[in-house]
């Protein structure tokens, strides 16, 4: 899988050099035309000079394009594999330093987790997908190995966003995995408020539910915190 991985990593690749080539091309071929408009245009110091940096940043805006749109499209890819197998198990996830840190300690490839990655949390498991319409596995915990799931939040820019917290115990030690969870949908960001909170609780049932199959110890249940009124004097 691996090896069909690279190679349509490489067709990717391949393709995006090819689209800056051809704007590269139609620029040059395109010369000429330039000139004449420049010529026609009032004689303003500087002008070549601004155009040339407005091709090139238009260059740069376009391929970068290419580069998140396919991107965009392989992670739709994925998903869609992952759910043709698990169905309702899978989540999109956002990466960042501490949970790929936090893998590394672990001893998964962590390196190979793409901006946007896939979270399967199935009945055996919860595991972390790369990879497109032939999806590969990056790293996988059973339920034995995970602690406990829980809510908590941190900032992006300056906005503070919920994450999902996993807690790890493997060969001896006991890390957190921070999660911060994305909307599937092209344009989306973090996923937030009730869709957020619904795939946690969905991921605690599961880790219980495997965890009672197989007559290990259950976490403890994280109730509502109670609200304490003052009792009003009586009239």
């Amino acid at each position: 899988m691996s090896s069909i991985a690279t190679r349509h990593r490489t067709g990717l690749i391949v393709l995006v050099a090819l689209a800056a080539a051809a704007v590269v091309a139609a620029l040059l071929l395109g010369g000429r035309q330039v000139d004449r408009v420049v010529q026609a245009l009032p004689d303003v110091p500087g002008t070549p000079v601004a155009l040339g940096l407005a091709a090139i940043a238009g260059l740069i805006v376009l391929v970068s394009a290419i580069v998140r749109g396919s991107a965009s499209a392989r992670g739709r890819a994925r998903h869609r594999a992952l759910d043709s197998v698990h169905a309702g198990a899978v989540s999109c996830g956002i990466r960042n330093r501490d949970l790929v840190s936090r893998l590394d300690e672990l001893g998964s490839r962590a390196h190979r987790l793409p901006r946007r990655f896939a979270v399967v949390a199935d009945d055996h498991g919860i595991s972390f997908w790369g990879g497109g319409r032939r999806p590969r596995r990056i790293a996988a915990f059973p339920w034995r190995e995970v602690r406990n799931i829980r809510a908590d939040s941190t900032v992006a820019g300056s906005t503070s966003v919920p994450v999902a917290v996993v807690r790890i115990r493997r060969d001896g030690s006991s890390i957190e995995l921070p999660m911060m969870l994305s909307d599937p949908r092209p344009g989306r960001y973090a996923l937030t408020d009730a869709p957020f909170f619904a795939t946690v609780r969905a991921w605690k049932a599961r880790h219980r539910a495997a965890l009672a199959a197989a007559g290990l110890e259950l976490p403890p249940i994280t109730g509502a915190i109670p609200i304490i009124r003052q009792a009003r004097p009586a009239a």
